[in-house]
């Protein structure tokens, strides 16, 4: 009996717009909007094992170009590891979309899937604003998420080329790399190898800019920050369980909330 293959081979008189194909590794282009700017080589051979032996579960997202060939949307770390591999053909999702809807949809994807730094993030964002000659406001509405959100990450980008360096190397967080702009230039190296080396968390951080700027720490409300950290989680799932369908995988996910909870259901079909 003749196994059925689990992705179709693109035939290019077909239209595969919203359809998982198998697409040529030769026939797709990088994206010129690409915001990942770090590749771990380590990470991309484990992935590349992985693929090997599993198969990519989860495509790739490309568009047709208008001459020929494809340009990668999304999925840049699974296209590396399979040409590791000398893959051939890569399962892929086709999606209708122009220059700026590929580059945002890039970004958008990279972000909700917490495949970029925050700095990458800041320096997608500001590219996007800067390529397509829109504001903040647009460019928020574009993403889908707050004006202050994106206010919020390209403020990062004031901090000069070595402290975001260093913040990275030191893995401060998001909001400890924000909370350095409160110094000057002169404070800021010393405050993030303090904070790398003494493993400081973020309260920890507030207090410690706040002595060195000689000012009493604000009070946080830790009942509203961990009410966004649920909300970040639930958002997260919710993006699973869509990047599941569009790979193909029928699955059915109820969820019931009621005053003290939120639950949820998710039944995989395993056949």
């Amino acid at each position: 009996m003749a196994i059925k293959p689990l992705f179709q081979k693109h035939n290019p008189v077909e239209n595969p717009v919203n359809r998982v194909v198998e697409i040529p590794v030769a026939a797709i282009c990088p994206n010129p909007a690409q915001p990942r700017m770090i590749f771990d080589d380590y990470e991309l051979s484990q992935l590349a094992v992985s693929i090997r032996q599993n198969g990519m579960l989860q495509p790739i997202t490309v568009r047709r170009l208008d001459g020929a060939g494809y340009e990668l949307v999304s999925g840049e770390r699974r296209l590396r590891a399979a040409k590791l591999i000398n893959m051939e053909h890569v399962p892929c999702i086709v999606i209708n979309t122009d220059n700026e809807g590929s580059a945002i949809f890039a970004v958008l994807e990279n972000i909700q899937r917490a495949d970029l730094n925050y700095i990458e993030e800041a320096l997608a964002i500001k590219s996007l604003i800067d390529h397509f000659g829109i504001t903040q406001e647009d460019c928020a509405a574009r993403l889908g998420i707050a004006q202050s959100t994106v206010a919020n990450k390209l403020r990062l980008l004031r901090l000069t080329d070595e402290e975001k360096t260093l913040a990275l190397r030191f893995r401060l967080n998001e909001r400890q790399a924000r909370a350095l702009l409160k110094l000057p230039h002169e404070k800021r190296i010393s405050a993030i190898e303090k904070i790398g080396s003494q493993q400081l968390n973020t309260m920890q951080t507030d207090k410690l800019i706040c002595d060195m700027l000689g000012e009493k720490p604000v009070e946080r409300k830790k009942h509203v920050w961990a009410f966004k950290q649920v909300g970040l989680y639930i958002n997260t799932f919710n993006k699973t369980i869509e990047s599941m369908k569009n790979a193909g995988i029928d699955c059915v996910a109820t969820k019931n909330r009621t005053d003290d909870f939120m639950e949820y259901i998710v039944k995989i079909p395993l056949k």
